[in-house]
């Protein structure tokens, strides 16, 4: 585990598309057309590219780096809410072709040390229900996460008369 610099951006950004790129197709199919079509009308790889650099570049401090072999193979982003004594995995990837060998587990133990040194009681970590966020959702709850559900809600405003 080593802390980001920033000659890790490209190869994190890489890294978070090959890992999210089976994840947005079955996102799409279980989301509604509207709701896909307003986060992503540029394409979920544009969004994620740009919502993740704006991470790295905005918040360095929060990211640590997996490394194997001297080569980035995941990486983590822990952001601190001190007024609810909690810490929160905001960005959790790993590249697929180390998935499944204790990386993001080796990821999200170094986040709690982060919080926990920072005086957080409790984690958050927060995914989608979709079937694409399965086994986002099958790591989090079997490393101690409760679900908490929360509802949200969309609208689709298109059609409707301006002043309604």
């Amino acid at each position: 585990m080593v802390a980001y610099d920033v000659s890790h951006r490209s190869s994190l950004l890489d890294i978070s598309i090959r890992a999210w790129a089976p994840v947005f197709p079955r996102l799409k199919a279980g989301t509604p057309e509207f709701v896909y079509d307003s986060f992503y009308p540029d394409g979920w790889e544009a969004r994620q590219r740009a919502d993740l650099a704006e991470v790295l570049d905005g918040e360095p401090e929060n990211v640590d780096v997996a490394v194997l072999d001297g080569t980035p193979v995941g990486w983590a982003c822990t952001r601190l809410h001190p007024e609810d004594f909690m810490g929160e995995i905001y960005v959790l990837a790993v590249d697929p072709a180390h998935q499944r060998i204790g990386i993001a587990r080796m990821l999200m133990e170094h986040a709690y040390a982060r919080a926990q040194a920072a005086g957080a009681r409790m984690m958050m970590v927060e995914t989608g229900d979709d079937p694409g966020h399965e086994p986002a959702r099958g790591l989090y709850e079997s490393d101690g996460f409760v679900r908490w559900p929360v509802a949200r809600y969309f609208k689709d405003l298109r059609g409707l008369p301006p002043d309604s």
